[in-house]
């Protein structure tokens, strides 16, 4: 069990990531407002700007991984990277810790991504979806059935401690290194910790991707 203290300092560094990305949403969306709609970039960058940015970024590594599946899936991948980006990155601000160094918010977000998987698995071909777990003819079906329900089952777990893993271990680094020299010293680690913080969140959301598309996708349907 974790400490009361410890529970309610992640819950509300969540409450300040999911405020912000609305924050930056209500930017991008009133930036699009504008008697341009949002196609001049303004001279500076803004922070309309930093999220259109962003946003456009988002919607072509997700284009690139799921093809004309991206406009359908595009809004949940999107909030899953931007949300454990940014909660990656409080782990770089010393004092704070960020609630992907935790077990517990991993494994609602990927049990979230684990039920959503099959649901739109069994939406999209009904109860036929599950002759994959079987396996390609009878025979096999014992064979198969537990091999694949292992496989799924661990989906969720490979996705929360992987994630716990990284940013626990960078949190350590970087702040172990603000303990014994505060200044300048910390600096190579924060970059590498940011780039850790970025590719943490790509991985996340590249591997519920393949899920999504695995569970849409199968040519015995």
């Amino acid at each position: 069990m974790f400490p009361t203290g410890f529970t309610l300092t992640h819950v509300l560094i969540t409450l300040l990531v999911v405020l912000f990305t609305i924050w930056g949403a209500i930017a991008f969306y009133r930036g699009t407002r504008t008697p341009d709609r949002g196609l001049v970039p303004p001279r500076t960058l803004t922070f309309s700007n930093f999220f259109e940015i962003l946003a456009e970024s988002l919607y072509g590594f997700v284009e690139g991984a799921m093809g004309e599946l991206a406009p359908r899936f595009y809004p949940l991948i999107g909030a899953l990277f931007l949300f454990i980006l940014f909660a990656n990155m409080f782990a770089l601000i010393p004092g704070f810790s960020a609630p992907t160094d935790t077990l517990k918010t991993n494994v609602g977000i990927a049990i979230m991504v684990f039920l959503l998987t099959h649901i739109w698995g069994v939406k999209e071909h009904g109860v036929a979806y599950f002759k994959h777990f079987l396996g390609p003819v009878p025979v096999l079906i014992p064979l198969m059935l537990p091999i694949e329900v292992i496989s799924h089952l661990v989906r969720p777990v490979s996705l929360s401690l992987r994630l716990m893993g990284n940013m626990l271990a960078d949190h350590k680094v970087v702040m172990s290194f603000f303990a014994l020299v505060p200044l300048i010293v910390p600096l190579p680690f924060l970059l590498l910790g940011l780039l850790v913080c970025f590719i943490q969140a790509l991985v996340f959301c590249t591997l519920a991707m393949v899920y999504i598309s695995m569970a849409l996708e199968h040519e015995e349907h």
